[in-house]
């Protein structure tokens, strides 16, 4: 009898110190929020990314495989803003996790932390792919992942009370990394400043922001909407008379639109990572924006 209970004593304390070392399961909508997720976790935290930067993240199927992994969440990490719209209701309906659903502390909306850019004035699908809360794309101004990762690291440590001074010492480290970054990014696109660019899908408000680029013209005629060759003709005319430096688009848009106006019209295209993965060099938000910065750059030259 004696052994039993040693025996299912110490059933009990290996059972509760593997909980203890368990890590956090988080389920990232998008790259960029694994990477975050990643850099202010550490080995507290195993990521899962349910999409990748080639991937339109508007239309992504709900797969079976991406139910299994949002059942088993402790943090679900997506942009919001309705990005996801097309398919993340149908996972959480699939997966019944309630732990993750909205108002619940599992379910984090990086948009709900940033100042959001073009927030329509109407709704009316005839527009074209438009969200109400404003433009989703906000990953692409470094100023909003240095916010997004204030509130992100502030959850992480409500969810896991236990590691709460880990996530702060991670988030105080990553923080400190990042704004001596951003400060050297900027100091290396100044001449980038009041540049005329032309963009495939308005995917690049914040970078526009972030850099003082000028958007004259968008291939797409609607948000979402592929280009016809009146509409490129039209924008062809258009740089005529308001000339760009360039024209950008995102690693997962098809390079066909961006290339026959670079022909066309004697400039660059350049297509940029957009997110983590989005080319050879940019595998963590650091080398994404080194990336970023210097294939504008290069493009600008």
């Amino acid at each position: 009898m004696k052994y039993i209970f040693k025996a299912l004593s110490l059933a009990v304390l290996l059972a509760t110190a593997q909980s203890a070392q368990a890590a956090l399961n988080v389920f990232a909508c998008e790259p960029e929020w694994g990477a975050l997720a990643q850099e202010l976790g550490g080995d507290k935290v195993t990521v899962f990314t349910a999409t990748n930067a080639l991937q339109d993240v508007h239309h992504i199927e709900a797969k079976p495989s991406l139910v299994a992994q949002l059942r088993k969440a402790d943090l679900l990490v997506c942009t919001g803003s309705e990005l996801e719209i097309g398919w993340l209701p149908v996972l959480l309906r699939q997966a019944g996790n309630t732990n993750v659903l909205a108002g619940k502390a599992g379910n984090f909306e990086a948009a709900h932390y940033v100042r959001m850019l073009e927030i329509p004035s109407r709704l009316d699908r005839a527009d074209g792919d438009v969200h109400p809360g404003g433009n989703p794309h906000i990953q692409t101004d470094p100023r909003n992942i240095s916010k997004v990762g204030d509130a992100l690291s502030q959850r992480l440590a409500e969810i896991d009370a236990p590691n709460a001074l880990f996530y702060q010492a991670k988030h105080k480290d990553f923080a400190q990394r990042w704004q001596d970054a951003s400060k050297r990014w900027e100091a290396q696109a100044a001449p980038l400043k009041g540049m005329a660019i032309v963009v495939q899908h308005k995917g690049f408000p914040y970078l526009e922001d972030w850099l003082g680029l000028r958007e004259v013209a968008t291939l797409e005629p609607k948000p979402g909407v592929e280009p016809t060759s009146s509409h490129l003709n039209e924008v062809l005319t258009q740089l005529e008379r308001q000339p760009a430096k360039m024209v950008i688009r995102a690693a997962y848009n098809s390079e066909r639109p961006s290339q026959w106006l670079s022909e066309k019209a004697k400039i660059p295209a350049v297509a940029l990572p957009f997110t983590v993965g989005g080319s050879d060099r940019a595998k963590d938000l650091f080398s994404l924006f080194n990336d970023t910065v210097q294939r504008l750059l290069d493009a600008a030259k």
